[in-house]
């Protein structure tokens, strides 16, 4: 198991997500909350503040790309070989809604081969309150495997 898999699951939800943005403090102006992380998944819920609004009143561009990332980049980090490692490459993002609402941002890998060293295409997809997609991206993860 990895070691971030073991410390998301010892700790629980709430204190990996504190962890996580102690890490990485960028993640931490959405206030994430990691709610499921294993190989090939991850989800978190961002919840709808006025700190991450823009001039139209719903979630800013940037914060549904934070948070695209953060799940991404954990599920990458818990899917791929021990001793592997990982960086973004790029994102391609749609907006295909006004994010009017706390959102859950889910990272899907399951179809993809982790075993393999290259570029991993990663999608998530971003959900409303009410379950609509407000917000997809594909992100490349350059994966690097152990010598």
């Amino acid at each position: 198991m990895s070691q971030v898999l073991e410390m998301f699951k010892t700790a629980g939800a709430d204190q990996f997500s504190k962890m996580v943005c102690q890490m990485a403090p960028y993640f931490s102006t959405i206030e994430p909350k990691l709610v499921v992380l294993q190989p090939g998944q991850a989800e978190a819920h961002v919840p709808f503040r006025r700190e991450v609004t823009n001039h139209l009143g719903t979630l800013h561009a940037i914060a549904l790309c934070n948070a695209a990332e953060l799940v991404a980049g954990m599920m990458t980090d818990v899917s791929i070989p021990q001793g592997a490692r990982w960086i973004p490459k790029g994102m391609t993002v749609e907006y295909l809604a006004k994010a009017k609402t706390d959102v859950r941002a889910l990272a899907d890998g399951s179809q993809v081969d982790w075993s393999t060293a290259g570029d991993k295409v990663v999608p998530v997809d971003v959900l409303d309150a009410q379950g609509q997609k407000v917000f997809t991206a594909r992100i490349t993860m350059n994966v690097k495997l152990a010598a």
